[in-house]
């Protein structure tokens, strides 16, 4: 048997916010799950248009570890 219910964007909200934190981590968990191609194909998109030479990336890797060993 498929049941179909009809709720806006708001109503789901609502119904998020009644959650418990464990039902909340598991929401947060499949949504996770399921947008994660997406999220990896937008990064990769933003990497591959973003021409950074070894030189640059080597030296924001030395300014960082320079930052937390100080």
């Amino acid at each position: 048997m498929n049941l179909n219910l009809a709720i806006d964007f708001n109503q789901l909200k609502s119904l998020i916010a009644q959650c418990g934190v464990d039902e909340k981590t598991e929401i947060v968990q499949m949504l996770e799950k399921d947008t994660f191609p997406l999220r990896f194909h937008r990064l990769m998109n933003k990497i591959r248009r973003t021409d950074v030479s070894l030189e640059e990336i080597t030296a924001e890797v030395e300014a960082v570890r320079e930052k937390r060993y100080d």
